[in-house]
C-alpha cells in the first residue's frame, strides 16, 4: 500500500461554500504539465477558450472547436487530482439551442471526466442556464467582459462604468446566479461594481481584472508566469518572466550546439573510455 494517501477531488458544492475575500484560487491550465502545477495551487482549474489565444495563435477565442476544448480538457484531467476542473463551451457550441448546449454540456463532462462547464452570457442565456442545472450539468458563468462577444462589445473594454453597463452586469450576473449557476466569473468589471455584486450575490464571485473584494481571482496561468508574450492585460500581475529566461536558455543550448560542446550520447554514457 502506498504509504502517500491519495487525494480527493473537491467538489462543486465545496465551491459553493467559498464566500468571502479571497477564498476560492483559480488558475487556467490547457495541458497536463500546467495542470499539475495549478492542481497545487488551486481550488478551481478553468480551461478556458484562451487557449486559442495562448497556444494556437489565434486572434480571438472565436476560432475554438468542441473538439479541441474536449482535447485540452482530457489533458488537464489527466494532470489534476484535487481541483474542481471547468471547461470553457466555445463559441457556437451553445447558443443556437437548448438541446445543441445541452448535447455539448454532456459531450464535455463524458469525454473529459470534469466536473463543470463555463459558458459566457447573462440575461440572454438564463434559460440555457438553468437547463442544463436541473439536468446536473454545474455551471460556472461569465458575465462583464466577454471574450466571444467581443465583435459585439467592440473591443476588449471594461464593462460597468456607466449606469447602463453598470445595470446590465448586474442584471446578467443575478440572472445566472437564479438560474442555478454555482459561481459567477466578473471579467473586466469597474471596481466598485465587482465589490457590490460579491456583496449582494450568494454565489462565490471569481474576479479576473475586477475588484480584490471578489471571493475570488482566476489568472491565465501563462500570464502570470511570464510565457504568454503577444500582449499583457493591464490587470495582470507577473509573478515570473519565464519566456525570457525560456529564451536564455535555448540561446545557451544552441551556442553550445554551434561550438560543438553539445554532449553526445558517447559523454553521456562513458562510451570509449577505459
Amino acid at each position: 500500500m502506498s504509504s502517500h494517501a491519495s487525494l480527493a477531488r473537491l467538489g462543486v458544492p465545496e465551491l459553493t461554500r467559498r464566500k468571502g475575500a479571497g477564498s476560492l484560487v483559480s488558475l487556467t491550465a490547457y495541458t497536463t504539465p500546467m495542470a499539475r502545477l495549478a492542481d497545487r495551487h488551486a481550488e478551481l482549474i478553468i480551461v478556458g477558450d484562451s487557449l486559442g489565444m495562448v497556444l494556437y495563435g489565434l486572434p480571438s477565442t472565436l476560432g475554438v472547436t468542441l473538439e479541441m476544448m474536449i482535447a485540452h480538457g482530457q489533458a488537464v484531467l489527466r494532470g489534476s487530482q484535487r481541483a474542481v476542473v471547468a471547461v470553457d463551451l466555445p463559441f457556437g457550441s451553445y447558443q443556437a439551442s437548448l438541446e445543441q448546449a445541452f448535447t455539448s454540456a454532456a459531450r464535455v463532462l463524458a469525454e473529459t471526466g470534469a466536473q463543470a462547464v463555463k459558458l459566457e452570457g447573462g440575461v440572454e442565456m438564463a434559460d440555457t442556464v438553468r437547463f442544463l442545472t436541473v439536468r446536473g450539468v454545474p455551471v460556472l458563468a461569465h458575465v462583464g467582459l466577454m471574450p466571444q462577444q467581443l465583435n459585439a462589445l467592440g473591443g476588449f473594454r471594461a464593462q460597468g462604468r456607466d449606469a447602463a453597463s453598470a445595470a446590465k452586469v448586474r442584471a446578467d450576473a443575478l440572472a445566472m446566479q437564479e438560474a442555478g449557476a454555482f459561481a459567477v466569473v466578473l471579467e473586466g468589471v469597474a471596481e466598485p461594481l465587482a465589490r457590490a455584486l460579491t456583496a449582494e450575490l450568494a454565489i462565490p464571485t471569481i474576479g479576473i481584472g475586477a475588484s480584490p473584494a471578489c471571493d475570488g481571482q482566476v489568472l491565465v496561468s501563462e500570464d502570470a508566469l511570464g510565457l504568454f508574450g503577444d500582449y499583457t492585460p493591464r490587470f495582470v500581475k507577473r509573478y515570473a518572466e519565464l519566456l525570457r529566461d525560456a529564451d536564455a536558455a535555448l540561446e545557451q543550448y544552441a551556442a553550445e550546439v554551434r561550438a560543438g560542446a553539445f554532449p553526445t550520447l558517447a559523454h553521456c554514457f562513458g562510451v570509449g573510455k577505459g
